[in-house]
């Protein structure tokens, strides 16, 4: 007995014209219409040519009632129609505005506000505080909202209440009366190193940025670095475990005319250090010569020690002070950027001592080759 024969299909063949095959033929090799018209392009393309759903449906990745669906549609409404999606009357959304800004609103206040210890909302506390208030606020939708749905509402506002951006607050109201002061500082002491002078001269006024470099922390290996070895390890192996051994701070004055350095490194920053300090620019530099500081308002620069020790030597320095928050303006912290870069990266010692003599030693070689550190955007910050 022959076994049965396959069935022929009873669908209708798709009759075209010349031109809508090759509007098919087009659409289905297009590379910027919609997907889903060149998907659908394809179907019609290859109905047309006597495949069976069946092999199309496998062509394209797409089951067979979804094919069928749209072979149907085309052969009842043509090929323009066929093409395109249905009309739908849109419906009303379920989440409506009002919900959408009661969701914002919470989230642009604090969970403390609502009796939580957190100090900021995440999308899944603020999807479980909606759940629970939506009803008694009103918003029935929001009851069973997801942390997806929640989300998708703050980047419609493009919020996020998860994450923090720190600003300054301008709290010193004369900020930028003593910001033109400083940069008019430099834009004097810049002239002056532009039209030079005899080496044997020395100007009667020095400028010399002093800042604090403090917490720099003295840490020891425990066990000894590796070195590098060709072919097997391309950098230094050391031991993930430290000893820490204190903290030291740095206390520097540039010299902005020579690029000097004078530098003192302290377990503490108090006043007596920063007397030190002084006491040791009055020894390099010249007594005729008056000494005009740079530095900030920190208290040991203003404490009643530090006045005290000003008073024995009056006319000798000239503070002109930073704004508060305006430290970035004192040209040392160049400085400090150089010794990071240079002889404290990744620096361990086996003591305080040894790190207090390895940092006045890098000093020491930046002073063999010293750089004119200079202020170059005047016009940024003078208009």
């Amino acid at each position: 007995m022959l076994g049965g024969m396959a069935g022929k299909s009873r669908r209708a063949k798709l009759v075209l014209t010349r031109e809508e095959v090759e509007q098919l033929e087009r659409l289905r090799r297009s590379q910027t219409a919609p997907r889903r018209e060149v998907q659908r392009a394809e179907i019609l393309w290859c109905y047309h040519a006597g495949e069976t759903i069946t092999a199309i449906a496998r062509k394209v990745c797409m089951s067979r009632t979804s094919v069928a669906k749209w072979v149907g549609k085309t052969l009842r409404v043509g090929l323009t129609a066929g093409l395109k999606d249905t009309y739908h009357r849109p419906r009303e959304p379920v989440i409506t505005e009002a919900a959408k800004a009661w969701v914002v609103h919470l989230a642009c206040s604090k969970p403390k506000e609502y009796g939580y210890a957190a100090e900021l909302w995440t999308r899944q506390s603020l999807a479980h505080h909606v759940r629970r208030q939506a009803v008694a606020a009103g918003y029935p939708a929001l009851a069973r909202a997801a942390k997806a749905t929640v989300q998708r509402i703050l980047t419609q506002r493009a919020l996020r209440p998860d994450k923090v951006t720190y600003y300054l607050e301008r709290r010193d109201p004369a900020f930028e009366a003593k910001m033109r002061e400083v940069l008019l500082v430099y834009q004097e002491v810049m002239l002056q190193n532009q039209t030079g002078g005899a080496p044997e001269a020395s100007p009667s006024v020095i400028t010399v940025s002093v800042d604090e470099k403090p917490g720099l922390q003295a840490l020891a290996n425990t066990a000894p670095d590796l070195p590098p070895v060709p072919g097997q390890h391309s950098t230094v192996a050391r031991d993930h475990e430290y000893k820490r051994l204190g903290t030291a701070s740095i206390l520097a004055a540039l010299d902005l005319q020579t690029g000097h350095v004078t530098t003192r490194v302290e377990r503490r920053h108090r006043s007596r250090e920063f007397i030190a300090l002084l006491q040791d620019l009055d020894r390099y530099y010249p007594p005729e010569c008056t000494l005009r500081l740079v530095l900030d308002n920190h208290s040991a620069h203003l404490s009643k020690e530090t006045q005290a020790y000003l008073a024995t030597c009056p006319n000798r320095f000239k503070y002109v002070l930073t704004p508060t928050h305006g430290s970035w303006l004192n040209i040392v912290e160049t400085l400090f950027g150089k010794m990071a870069r240079t002889f404290l990266r990744h620096i361990r010692v086996q003591s305080w001592e040894e790190l207090r003599d390895r940092i006045l030693l890098g000093v020491s070689e930046i002073n063999a080759a010293p750089v004119v550190h200079r202020w170059k955007k005047f016009d940024a910050l003078m208009t």
